[in-house]
């Protein structure tokens, strides 16, 4: 096969030599030869060589340290192997014809005159006389001034949102492509696309530039520092790790862990109220992250307002996998939820639960759901809530790029001792989102050398577990890929048929507006499985931030419709927008569907006297790695 020109090889490159040759009098030449001429005093010599050793004496015990253990995570997160890889896989794509080729270099010509003339420069300079620069392309991560106050950063950056906007539409308009093999393309080449940003490389953004000279090139050390760190660690930081506790400053609200499993730790919230309602809540996070994602802060945590709302709150904390969980398949976590709420019920003496499934175990919930009303059990959950779940993967968005035979081949050969180490997890879903979660790091912490925030949602994100490696693959190949959960009796769980349209339990169903990892066409789907009483609600921003929205905050909005909508499009065209969190809707809806209060004495105190408990919240497993 003919190799396909890359159009960035030429364009991109031709600025960044003039930007090289621009300043190279001061980032190229600061050596002695260049203090002579009166360019760097004798101390700012001095200076720059030390930092200049301080960077090779870092990097050389760095690849000591590899020499003498080399750890097997850092090639899968050196950015330089898999830009390789994409790279390889883009070029051998029919992208672009010759002429298609020659069109190009003759649009990017006319750019580079039409951005000259707005400095005074070249042809076109005669027609942008005096006025102010007016670049035709704006993105924000250009957004700082000193990508305009110079020709070559205006150019540079200019020329690469051209290319970057070509690429994309010669992979719209690439023939010989099926569906599937078009959005590959398009996810791989906004990779990197992303990965190319002269945002990303220190003689190709301004910003790094002054910030290097400013501090004589400590950023750099610092910036060294970090990345040193991260590569030890396997894994990008977002955030200061150091200033979060469990049980001190996040996972906060009091309780019990008042059952445990090898799978699972299930713990009990103490009431604050004198009354609570007497149909408990059972809440299933995904074992992806940690659970408490829900009990963040106490501004932030949906357990704490819950048990303020009167509810008897449990919350299921799930280990993180070992070698010891390389037999764990989805039953397992079936069956976990149905002993969670048999759990549960036989503690409190109740007939039924309210249970919610975030995300993964969300889609468990409703396995778990359509096998209670296989067996006649329904009525031990009297609703169920999902949280950006999803039953149908047809829409399932952009992780549908992972699940082919190859990819799963090559995940499964990640997970030798029967479990995928979460570091891999969170590269995947970073990808998704390269230029918030990957470059944007890359240019504060790595470059300009700056403190990473005190963010606890970002602490969250980090804080990875590792998967069940049967689990995974099984997860990934009958839901993602094969669509299997939506067929009716395709699974057997627990030696038990799935049928979701045997489910007629009230259901809530909420979905992010900007939800990039269950999109909310995909997650509506659930609305036509089930024969039960559905409420469906679209809350404003994504995946996260969608649902941990206290109302105190006031922020986002969320929708919703009163009519039979038939699809989310129907939805959002009758659909009523509300100012705001969802939580207060929601909390009136699960009212309506139980609205009996109990006092909160006896058991519903969970460690009062007589009632045997394990340890306090948040438990051992939130805490395993």
């Amino acid at each position: 096969m003919t190799e396909t020109p890359d159009p960035f090889t030429n364009m991109y490159e031709a600025p960044a030599k003039l930007a090289r040759a621009l300043f190279a009098p001061m980032m190229g030449t600061m050596d002695a030869g260049a203090a002579a001429q009166g360019m760097l005093t004798p101390e700012d010599a001095r200076h720059w060589g030390e930092v200049a050793a301080k960077l090779q004496g870092m990097w050389a015990q760095y690849q000591a340290e590899q020499l003498a253990s080399p750890q097997a995570l850092v090639p899968y997160f050196d950015p330089a192997r898999w830009m390789a890889l994409a790279t390889d896989w883009y070029r051998q794509m029919p992208l672009a014809q010759a002429d298609q080729q020659k069109a190009l270099m003759e649009e990017g010509m006319k750019l580079w005159e039409d951005v000259l003339g707005q400095y005074g420069l070249g042809p076109k300079a005669a027609e942008h006389a005096g006025g102010d620069v007016q670049l035709p392309r704006k993105d924000r991560r250009f957004a700082d001034e000193k990508w305009r106050a110079h020709p070559a950063f205006a150019l540079i950056h200019q020329t690469y949102l051209f290319l970057a906007e070509r690429v994309a539409e010669m992979v719209d308009k690439a023939e010989g492509l099926n569906p599937q093999q078009r959005e590959q393309l398009r996810f791989t080449t906004r990779a990197i696309t992303e990965a190319a940003s002269p945002a990303n490389f220190p003689l190709t953004n301004p910003v790094v530039m002054e910030r290097t000279l400013e501090t004589r090139g400590d950023n750099l050390v610092k910036g060294m520092e970090h990345l040193l760190a991260d590569m030890r660690r396997g894994q990008l930081s977002h955030t200061d790790a150091s200033a979060f506790r469990l049980g001190e400053n996040i996972a906060t609200t009091p309780g019990k862990v008042v059952h445990e499993t090898p799978l699972c730790q299930l713990i009990q919230y103490a009431p604050v109220t004198d009354k609570v309602m007497k149909t408990p809540l059972i809440i299933f996070p995904p074992w992806i992250n940690r659970f408490y994602i829900l009990d963040l802060n106490a501004k932030k945590s949906f357990v704490k307002w819950a048990v303020e709302e009167g509810l008897t709150v449990f919350m299921v904390s799930w280990k993180s996998a070992d070698a010891s969980m390389k037999d764990v398949v989805w039953d397992d976590y079936v069956r976990a939820q149905m002993d969670a709420i048999d759990h549960v019920r036989d503690r409190l003496d109740v007939r039924s639960v309210h249970a919610i499934g975030y995300c993964v175990a969300g889609t468990t919930l409703a396995a778990t759901l359509a096998i209670l009303h296989r067996r006649e059990q329904q009525d031990k959950v009297k609703s169920a809530t999902f949280f950006t779940a999803q039953v149908d993967f047809e829409k399932a968005g952009e992780l549908l790029n992972f699940i082919d035979d190859q990819q799963l081949g090559a995940i499964k050969a990640l997970s030798p001792d029967g479990y995928l180490d979460g570091r891999y997890m969170a590269a995947t879903f970073n990808l998704l989102r390269g230029t918030d979660l990957i470059w944007n790091y890359v240019v504060n912490n790595y470059l300009l050398g700056e403190d990473y925030p005190a963010f606890d949602l970002l602490h969250w994100n980090g804080d990875v577990t590792n998967l069940p490696a049967k689990w995974h693959q099984q997860y990934l190949r009958d839901l993602y890929r094969d669509n299997r959960l939506v067929e009716g009796d395709a699974l057997t769980v627990d030696n038990t048929p799935v049928d979701l349209g045997r489910v007629a339990t009230p259901t809530y169903v909420q979905a992010g507006k900007e939800d990039h990892i269950a999109p909310a066409e995909s997650v509506w789907r659930i609305t036509e499985h089930f024969k039960g009483p559905i409420k469906f609600v679209l809350a404003g921003s994504g995946h996260i931030a969608g649902v941990v929205n206290p109302p105190e905050a006031g922020k986002y909005q969320y929708w919703t419709n009163d009519g039979s909508p038939r699809s989310l499009a129907e939805f959002r065209e009758g659909a009523v927008e509300h100012p705001g969190s969802w939580w207060p809707d929601w909390i009136d809806w699960l009212r309506e569907q139980d609205s009996e209060t109990v006092p909160a004495t006896g058991k519903r105190k969970p460690g009062s006297k007589g009632d045997k408990v394990i340890e306090d919240a948040p438990g051992r497993y939130v805490a395993t790695r």
